[in-house]
């Protein structure tokens, strides 16, 4: 892989999200000015299994628009930064990357299956899961990484609906609820996930993996990480937010 071109990443963005935006800018600093990130935001504000929740990420609505609005700043690669993919199943996902490329001629990925590509990297068939979500939406992602070959040998989640409120979540949370899954884990654990663009908590992955001893999986850094190989320049400049960055 060469850094001798630029390269500009597009990037979907939760409205209500306002974590990820400058998560993604942190930790794609070191690259700049050849890594440029451009974001194109649609209507999310709850996150549930309702019809009208499920319905904000439909591939033909506002989602596939905002991925053409970037395409109009001539990107490179397009990332949706966001994990519904883990409830609406990883199929849906894969159809999202499809219609982009189709509508755009533009390759695509996402968080979601971004995370399930590092896991296969890393050997890793059993997780630990961290979210802010309601019960169904984290039994559904639970079940879903089942049915794919995965177990998730524990969960910890908040039950939050309301995407705003998710970004208030502070660090001490956060480090409740790694330790909680660690120790529910019972060493058969081979990584951690924090699942959900709307929590800031990448910045957290190094200490985390610093006092466990495992690879920490945040879903802002798995999409940027999948962005870079997509777009064959080198992610080797970037440190301190993880071992996916060395993968």
């Amino acid at each position: 892989m060469s850094n001798t071109k630029r390269l500009r990443m597009g990037i979907l963005v939760p409205s209500s999200n306002t974590a990820l935006e400058p998560l993604t800018t942190a930790i794609i600093s070191s690259l700049s000015p050849s890594v440029t990130v451009h974001f194109s935001r649609f209507p999310v504000t709850q996150i549930s299994l309702s019809p009208q929740a499920l319905s904000q990420f439909d591939t033909e609505g506002p989602l596939l628009g905002a991925a053409r609005l970037l395409a109009d700043a001539k990107v490179d690669v397009i990332g949706w930064s966001g994990t519904s993919g883990g409830w609406l199943g990883f199929e849906q996902d894969e159809k999202l990357c499809r219609a982009i490329t189709e509508a755009t001629g533009v390759p695509a990925t996402t968080s979601t299956l971004a995370l399930n590509k590092a896991l296969r990297v890393l050997g890793a068939s059993r997780f630990a899961l961290v979210t802010p979500y309601l019960d169904d939406v984290q039994s559904r992602i639970v079940s879903v990484y089942k049915d794919c070959g995965y177990k998730i040998v524990a969960e910890s989640h908040l039950g939050i609906p309301d995407n705003v409120q998710i970004a208030d979540i502070g660090e001490e949370t956060l480090d409740r609820q790694v330790k909680e899954v660690m120790t529910d884990a019972g060493g058969k654990v081979q990584a951690i996930s924090t699942f959900c663009t709307n929590l800031v908590a990448a910045q957290k992955v190094e200490q985390w993996e610093s006092e466990y001893g495992i690879p920490v999986l945040d879903t802002v850094a798995t999409v940027l990480w999948d962005m870079l190989k997509l777009g064959c320049y080198d992610k080797g400049g970037i440190h301190g937010w993880g071992r996916i960055f060395d993968l």
